[in-house]
């Protein structure tokens, strides 16, 4: 772990414990039961945000492969609460085995091998065809469009997009070689940051919701101020990446955007479904697709762009997988 990777570990650790003490001191002094109700909330979103804070950190110090299983896991947690929510048939329990069981183990393999090629088709085109050919195995027709649907979304959303966030750990930039945990802070680090930014920035001065039949919550002030507060701070850290401090800026932007949308999606999926949340695994913040909604549409839009405007070349599988290939 080099020096910058610690500063940025450091900085974390240093906003949440400001954070908490914030929280105390708020806890001690409003008055009102509304006040109350929000203040604990905060506490509990702060102190859920220090254990993932610290997974999350010790993935990154264990390397890699950690970092690919803490993905994959979160990948399978996610699905789980999109399933859930989701009324499946009796004939969707066979195809549900093998998106759980099978597909993701093996496009998780994929990330870990480096088999970039085979990785950025393997669920959009194989497991695309595949979910269907295997659903009308079953004979059941009612349903069939809907089901089908159901679980290729779940599965590009929760596994496919997500995955490409331990990806960037192999992606070969120019003059960054080894140094990809950063390049992965940098954009963990900037889409959650929005989120916080968004929600404090609404709680303390939003009026105008943005999509109020959506996300009641969201404001236009909120949304204004956390996407330039985020932008401001992600900007100060691009001596951490690959990039300038206008391409860390514009690259902020992107992520910053791409999530706050992709929010947005995710909620129309929860009101269509009836849903407040996707699940209540993580106090004060739902379940886990409550707090990746962002990084899911965020994340292949971020790595392609890093790919195809600063990488040397396409990640490459070790030379042992084209033996085992006989290539």
């Amino acid at each position: 772990m080099d020096s910058e990777l610690k500063l940025l570990l450091s900085l974390v650790i240093a906003i949440l414990a400001i954070s908490s003490l914030v929280g105390y001191l708020l806890s001690r002094r409003v008055q009102g039961e509304a006040a109350r109700a929000t203040v604990a909330n905060l506490n509990a979103r702060i102190r859920s945000w220090w254990v993932m804070a610290g997974v999350f950190s010790a993935s990154l110090l264990l390397g890699q492969i950690f970092t690919t299983m803490l993905f994959a896991a979160l990948s399978f947690l996610a699905m789980r609460e999109f399933i859930t929510l989701n009324r499946t048939e009796r004939a969707d329990h066979e195809v549900l085995f093998w998106a759980f069981f099978i597909i993701l183990p093996l496009h998780y393999l994929l990330v870990g091998v480096r088999w970039y090629g085979l990785f950025t088709i393997f669920i959009p085109v194989y497991a695309f065809v595949f979910i269907p050919f295997r659903r009308v195995l079953t004979g059941e027709t009612q349903g069939f469009l809907s089901s089908t649907a159901r679980i290729q979304w779940a599965l590009l959303v929760c596994v496919y997009a997500v995955s490409h966030i331990p990806m960037l750990l192999v992606l070969p930039l120019r003059g960054y070689e080894g140094q990809n945990a950063k390049l992965l802070f940098f954009f963990v680090l900037t889409a959650q940051l929005s989120d916080v930014m968004q929600y404090v920035w609404g709680k303390t001065c939003g009026r105008r919701p943005v999509a109020p039949r959506v996300s009641p919550h969201k404001t236009l002030e909120g949304t204004l101020g956390g996407i330039g507060t985020t932008v401001a701070i992600s900007t100060c850290l691009w001596w951490a990446t690959p990039f300038t401090p206008w391409q860390a800026a514009l690259m902020a932007l992107m992520v910053c955007l791409a999530g706050f949308f992709g929010g947005l999606v995710m909620s129309a999926i929860k009101r269509d479904l009836g849903a407040k949340d996707w699940g209540a695994s993580i106090a004060g913040h739902g379940g886990f697709m409550d707090r990746i909604d962002s990084l899911c549409f965020a994340a292949p839009l971020f790595f392609h762009l890093c790919a195809f405007y600063f990488a040397e070349t396409d990640p490459r599988p070790p030379e042992w997988v084209f033996r085992l290939l006989g290539r």
